[in-house]
């Protein structure tokens, strides 16, 4: 068991993977960021049927959703120089964080804009109705009404999203960014010990999945007592 798995290295491995979290967290924050303004982009070039753009639109989320991230990853990395290269810019010295976030931000966005489409269509339109019927315009109608439901609605979606784009950070170590998972197999390539880093870090995103469901539970208890106090009122 000693040879197997030891307590010593797995105590010896967690000072070693932790400074490597602010990696992780930072792909984490920017591409979930990128993330919500494209998801809502997209959300309501598919909620007003813009014209071209709601096919383009529907195509690109389709493939986004449809495709496995590691290839998307792979797809970017590897495609966008390829294609910027066609008209004169250089982007094969380009830093590898660029192109994981603009996957996983384009990843992102794909789902959380069905997410945020779903919250506002379940919206009963009768409130938007009547809401405009007391005199507000249809953005107040939209600020005051609809937004923060669908916001409740779509808040543990959100939280589940925020969990998969965690998750999905243990890929970026493929094009060479060295997070936590990119710091394991380091340190395993060196000591030809593997089990040890890896339980390490899997608590470690156990912990951060905790925090976050905690979070968002959090957030949704407030907003839901903030839409009861208006109704009160």
């Amino acid at each position: 068991m000693g040879n197997f798995f030891s307590l010593n290295r797995f105590i010896a491995n967690i000072p070693l993977i932790l400074p490597k979290l602010p990696v992780t967290l930072s792909l984490v924050l920017v591409s979930m960021a990128a993330g919500i303004v494209l998801g809502i982009i997209a959300a309501l070039i598919r909620l007003n049927k813009v014209p071209i753009l709601y096919q383009i639109t529907g195509i690109g989320v389709s493939f986004l959703r449809g495709t496995p991230i590691i290839v998307q990853l792979f797809v970017v990395y590897f495609g966008v120089p390829f294609l910027l290269s066609k008209i004169g810019i250089n982007a094969a010295r380009w830093n590898k964080f660029i192109f994981v976030n603009v996957t996983y931000a384009l990843n992102t966005s794909a789902f959380l804009s069905e997410i945020i489409r779903g919250s506002i269509l379940s919206i009963d339109p009768g409130q938007r109705e009547a809401a405009l019927s007391c005199g507000l315009t249809p953005f107040q109608a939209f600020k005051r009404v609809v937004a923060p439901q669908a916001l409740l609605v779509a808040l543990p979606s959100f939280s589940v999203s925020l969990l998969s784009l965690l998750q999905n950070t243990s890929l970026a170590f493929t094009i060479g960014i060295v997070d936590m998972v990119g710091q394991v197999r380091a340190i395993a390539i060196r000591t030809h010990h593997v089990l040890e880093g890896y339980v390490a870090v899997a608590i470690i995103f156990v912990l951060l999945s905790f925090l976050i469901n905690a979070l968002f539970a959090r957030m949704e208890k407030r907003l839901r007592d903030k839409i009861n106090l208006e109704d009160v009122r």
